[in-house]
């Protein structure tokens, strides 16, 4: 033992080693404190504006006057990979123009996801977005992240990981906003 250590008392040593050892898990800690936007139903659509894979741009303002399907996704992720086939589902029996489908990737650039939509036979359109900066418009956490809105642009129901939505459940969320926007 150094002769400094000597000198200092047991307890004040002990003091600063907890003191270091708290101020090195709170920079750890910080490091995964979610960044972003919690949104929830009843709330507005956030302002956002996304670039398809056809090219085309997609805004909140052209999600306005039909129901809305926006779906966050990652490739990687298995909850995603069950979900995905669901949505491509909703895709071929409302996305005639009954309601717009909008997948956004979370963190994952155009290459991977345009190879597996291609080997899944996906034809829903998405944004690969290589960052967070749209995911942290409407979430803080966890993918896949469904958000379901009506034609005024007010989210009227949110699926998340937990549990995952199942393919009845998306279906009457859709019918239900469908007939509310039927006129009388």
């Amino acid at each position: 033992m150094s002769r400094v250590s000597k000198d200092i008392p047991r307890w004040i040593r002990w003091t600063v080693y907890a003191l270091l050892t708290i101020f090195c898990l709170a920079s750890c800690i910080k490091d995964r404190i979610p960044q972003g936007a919690d949104l929830e139903i009843g709330e507005r659509l956030p302002e956002f504006s996304v670039t398809m894979n056809d090219g085309s741009t997609v805004s909140t303002a052209d999600l306005l006057g039909d129901i809305s399907c926006i779906v966050f996704f990652h490739t990687g992720c298995p909850d995603c990979r069950k979900t995905l086939p669901l949505i491509q589902e909703l895709y071929d029996r409302y996305g005639n123009g009954t309601a717009r489908f909008v997948c956004i990737s979370r963190e994952e650039g155009a290459g991977p996801v345009a190879e597996y939509w291609s080997a899944n036979g996906y034809t829903i359109p998405y944004s690969a977005q290589d960052d967070r900066r749209i995911y942290n418009l409407f979430a803080t956490f966890a993918v896949p992240r469904i958000y379901l809105s009506d034609s005024g642009g007010t989210i009227r129901y949110i699926y998340s990981d937990n549990p995952l939505p199942d393919f009845n459940g998306l279906e009457s969320a859709i019918s239900t906003l469908l007939y509310d926007k039927s006129p009388d």
